[in-house]
């Protein structure tokens, strides 16, 4: 049913659709669908048969599918720096951090500035309409890091959640893996994530920018500063993120540390409630799965990266089975090293099928995971991640026509999606703006950005002291 007055005529109508899939709370899939957008929302839908209203501007989807927006659900878009760096490319999570961390060190506004807006405009480029992002490489006096990724979020045009991550103790064990650089002072941190909160979030339906706040690991935080930045998100209603779960190495870690697992140290902190997501969680126990259903807290999927470092394969059915909210994350660029989400999306269904047999997992699941999955991540759920009367207008065009699907592909467009393409979104729509259209970045400044963005990298290396051909 409309919500549009007689005559009324609305902003943007996306229409012919070949398939438009809403993922709303009945998951409706509308053949012949559109899709119509007033004041950044959606403020109708229709099929085929249903007339649509007038609109000042109309985009065609003929032989296409429509999809909310994807949504990322963890990030280090800075690490886009070293992306395939021979140094690393063969190491597990802690030689590959420390094989990294000389260059990361050399970060600075320019560079958070120019990683952020090349690393979101290559989720742009793949549907995705929503990311998140966690900054955790802060050295004092280089800048204003964080405001630096919210501007270039901006310029790109992407809904943006970046959380205020952290460095205050590297523990008894930790003084070669991290620089000392990074490990900064308790309240010095706090005031930080207390400043930007003030200066950037925005609240209710629409916002663009909201702050997390982010432990980069629990175990580099020390236990008072993180219950202490628990209690700070709570009394500015904000949310928390960070890993667990991650490698074998974090349990030895936290055993030798502090006489617990890492799961066990998550909740000691105070970040086992439902104002939380975590990265990874890729060996939980069963009775940690239970744990983390009865206090609400959300998981972001990241199997790419989780390949690459060879940390396994989370347990996703196990997850959702019971009842905890899944989304995808790409994690950083230099760990994956792509910053697509749709291949992280074809990856989760690929190693679901593998980890627990070919039923167990379907496009439909990993699209619920990528869309509906990620709102709940963030805190969204029914803004974000679905196409219903008054979500957020974030959609995903996906062109469906050509060789790919010349052999019969088109039989079942959602299937079709991950199985036989199409890598990269057709048109990407942000609170019901264009920001990809045919494919191609609408911001024009791409090429001179990502040219800058060697020069900067090329510098960091140089100051490192590593080689970089």
């Amino acid at each position: 049913m409309t919500t549009e007055a007689p005559g009324r005529v609305v902003d943007l109508l996306v229409r012919h659709a070949r398939l438009v899939a809403t993922m709303d709370a009945g998951r409706r899939e509308i053949d012949g669908g559109w899709v119509a957008i007033s004041d950044g929302r959606v403020t109708d839908l229709g099929g085929a048969l249903d007339a649509p209203p007038a609109a000042r501007r109309t985009i065609d989807a003929e032989g296409c599918l429509v999809t909310p927006g994807l949504i990322n659900t963890h990030h280090h878009l800075f690490q886009n720096f070293t992306r395939a760096w021979p140094e690393m490319t063969s190491q597990t999570l802690f030689p590959w951090m420390s094989a990294c961390f000389p260059v990361w060190e050399r970060l600075d506004e320019e560079a958070a500035y120019l990683s952020a807006w090349v690393g979101l405009a290559e989720m742009a480029l793949s549907g995705c309409t929503a990311s998140t992002d966690m900054l955790y490489f802060h050295v004092q006096d280089r800048g204003d890091l964080v405001a630096a990724t919210i501007r270039a979020a901006g310029e790109v045009g992407m809904r943006f959640h970046p959380s205020r991550a952290s460095i205050s103790t590297c523990g008894s064990t930790g003084g070669d893996l991290l620089p000392r650089s990074i490990v900064l002072d308790p309240d010095h941190i706090l005031a930080e994530c207390e400043r930007l909160v003030k200066t950037f979030h925005q609240t209710g339906p629409g916002a663009m920018v909201q702050v997390a706040f982010g432990p980069s690991m629990t175990f580099m935080v020390g236990a008072d500063t993180t219950r202490q930045m628990v209690e700070l998100a709570e009394r500015l209603d904000v949310r928390m993120h960070t890993h667990v779960a991650e490698s074998a190495g974090d349990d030895e870690f936290c055993l030798q540390e502090f006489g617990h697992t890492d799961f066990e140290h998550f909740e000691h902190v105070g970040l086992c409630t439902d104002r939380t997501w975590v990265a990874h969680c890729v060996r939980p126990k069963p009775h940690e799965i239970d744990r983390l259903v009865a206090a609400g807290v959300a998981v972001a999927h990241c199997p790419s990266s989780n390949c690459m470092l060879g940390s396994g394969i989370a347990p996703v059915a196990d997850l959702r089975a019971a009842g905890v909210p899944v989304g995808l994350g790409v994690d950083g660029s230099s760990s994956n090293d792509s910053g697509s989400l749709w291949l992280e999306s074809r990856q989760a269904l690929l190693l679901g099928k593998l980890r627990d047999g070919p039923a167990s997992v379907d496009a439909r699941s990993v699209l619920e995971m990528a869309t509906r999955g990620g709102a709940a991540c963030l805190g969204r759920a029914g803004e974000l991640g679905e196409l219903s009367i008054g979500s957020a207008a974030d959609l995903a065009i996906w062109d469906l026509r050509g060789v790919t699907w010349a052999s019969g592909g088109f039989e079942d467009p959602i299937e079709a999606w991950l199985r036989c393409g199409p890598a990269g979104a057709r048109d990407t729509i942000v609170a019901g703006i264009v920001i990809v259209a045919g494919g191609e970045l609408a911001n024009t400044a791409l090429d001179s950005v990502t040219t800058q963005h060697r020069k900067v990298g090329t510098h960091m290396f140089e100051q490192s002291g590593r080689a970089r051909r």
